[in-house]
């Protein structure tokens, strides 16, 4: 009986010397010097608190309480309460090794009522946070919109569907310019525009929930063929104003940059035919170019107006100038891979998903399945990496890249006992192996990176899938307090980033 707990024991310990033996070939010293690393979270699926020190209600606070609409039917009204417990966090990501955070600002704390009277408590609460990580040498990098619209301006005008927004978010973007951007030097006006043009305008699957798809069951308003590109015009145009008040009246005191994180899945064509060679590059075109080809070159990607036509929105000259040349750098959060075929099946939606006439899928005929994270669109493919920087490099120019979001969920299996749920060597794995490719990107290839932030530090909440994804180096018990853990990846973050 012994003898096979000493053998046990030595074959554990093996695994682990050959894991980390495995995982040595890169490490900090292996980047650029002045390379950031850091993890990165968003005020709603990390603060809680909602009701606390005048916080005003938002989009995702009402969605999130309608039935139906959270997978596990739970909702952030106190998420990690990191709005408590953000001293300790802070030490956590000091003892890691990491160079910055990045968070973001609910806009419904500084103005409840998402324009008017500014809510002091609410400005004390973020001078804190931004003190308390940089008195620990953490750099803050702050997201203004997280996709936690303030209800008063969604109930008033419909939010993003109404030019008004474009003035209420220039006010609440210059007020944060205006509190903390003495100690604020990294900026990214919204996480994800796409995202939250796509999943709330057109498939009505993220707050607010519009949508017209399937003859309006799974939406009481909306309509897909057209507010998605509504929405996304009045956030470029937004973003646009934003960083014109930024670089005309706080950057030459406040020396700071400005730019958007963009979610971007790379596509792969599913086979060597023209078709879907040409499919993949217009799933492409209708989620990064979407939005990054205005910030560029002052308009949308020719295959969306020739596909949309009249209901997409058109740039007056002025607005285009405005727009285009409004980024510092470009944060990129990327996850996963998908296939792209030509494909007229989807057209009967009529919505901005069959515009781009490519049906994307993480696997394809002939291909091998990749493995997969717990999401079921997370499929670990860290090739994907590289292929997406060198196709920013080589289609936009090669500008400032950061990755601002990067990594993999676990289940949240209540019978698996903590210290098991801790051990999460596919991690590990995953986030050298895109590290891997990343680091190629650079050093073979010349492109333009310049950081790279964990998604996340905490396991959180997970917008519609609730607590039953774990994306955090730490695991957080939700039946315990919110007690954190570090797990294994925790260890090889604080390995990898000691070595200089």
């Amino acid at each position: 009986m012994f003898a096979r707990k000493d053998i046990a024991l030595a074959v554990s310990v093996l695994l682990v010397f050959q894991i980390q033996t495995c995982f040595s070939q890169i490490n900090r010293a292996s980047f650029p010097k002045g390379f950031v690393f850091g993890t990165a979270s968003s005020a709603f699926q990390h603060e809680g608190a909602v009701k606390e020190d005048g916080r005003g209600p938002t989009v995702w606070d009402k969605f999130s309480h309608s039935f139906g609409k959270i997978m596990d039917f739970s909702n952030a009204d106190v998420a990690v309460d990191q709005y408590h417990l953000y001293p300790e966090d802070i030490d956590r990501m000091k003892d890691m090794g990491m160079d910055a955070y990045r968070f973001s600002i609910a806009w419904s704390r500084i103005f409840p009522n998402g324009t008017g009277e500014i809510n002091q408590a609410g400005v004390d609460h973020y001078n804190n946070l931004i003190n308390a990580l940089l008195a620990k040498g953490i750099e803050p990098y702050v997201t203004l919109y997280h996709w936690d619209l303030p209800q008063a301006l969604e109930d008033k005008y419909k939010g993003w569907l109404d030019r008004q927004i474009i003035q209420d978010f220039a006010t609440y973007a210059e007020t944060c310019f205006q509190k903390f951007g003495d100690r604020v030097k990294h900026w990214i006006t919204f996480n994800e525009p796409h995202t939250f043009s796509v999943q709330g305008y057109d498939v009505g699957l993220q707050a607010p929930g519009r949508c017209s798809i399937l003859n309006g069951l799974l939406c009481r308003a909306g309509n897909s063929a057209t507010e998605p590109y509504i929405v996304a015009h009045n956030v470029l145009l937004s973003h646009g104003t934003a960083a014109d008040i930024y670089r005309k009246k706080y950057k030459p005191k406040q020396h700071g940059s400005v730019g958007i994180s963009y979610d971007v899945i790379w596509f792969e064509p599913a086979t060597n035919s023209t078709a879907d060679i040409e499919a993949a590059q217009r799933a492409q075109e209708f989620q990064l170019g979407w939005f990054l080809d205005p910030v560029m070159f002052g308009d949308y990607p020719s295959s969306m107006r020739s596909r949309v036509g009249s209901r997409l929105p058109s740039f007056s000259k002025s607005e285009a100038a405005l727009v285009k040349g409004s980024l510092d750098f470009v944060g990129i959060n990327h996850y996963t891979t998908f296939f792209a075929s030509n494909s007229n099946l989807v057209k009967a939606l009529n919505d901005s998903i069959s515009d781009s006439g490519a049906l994307t899928v993480p696997f394809a005929l002939g291909k091998p399945i990749p493995d997969r994270a717990n999401s079921i669109w997370l499929y670990i493919v860290p090739h994907g990496m590289r292929s997406l920087m060198n196709y920013i490099k080589l289609k936009y120019g090669n500008p400032p890249v950061i990755i601002t979001e990067n990594g993999m969920d676990d289940p949240n299996n209540r019978l698996i006992p903590i210290k098991n749920a801790l051990k999460d060597q596919k991690r590990i794995k995953y986030h050298n192996d895109y590290l891997t490719n990343l680091l190629s990107a650079i050093k073979e290839d010349g492109c333009n990176v310049k950081g790279y932030f964990v998604w996340s530090l905490l396991d959180n909440w997970e917008w519609a899938a609730g607590y039953t994804s774990r994306f955090g180096l730490y695991f957080v018990d939700y039946n315990d307090k919110l007690k954190r853990y570090p797990k294994d990846s925790v260890q090889w973050f604080k390995k990898f980033l000691a070595s200089s």
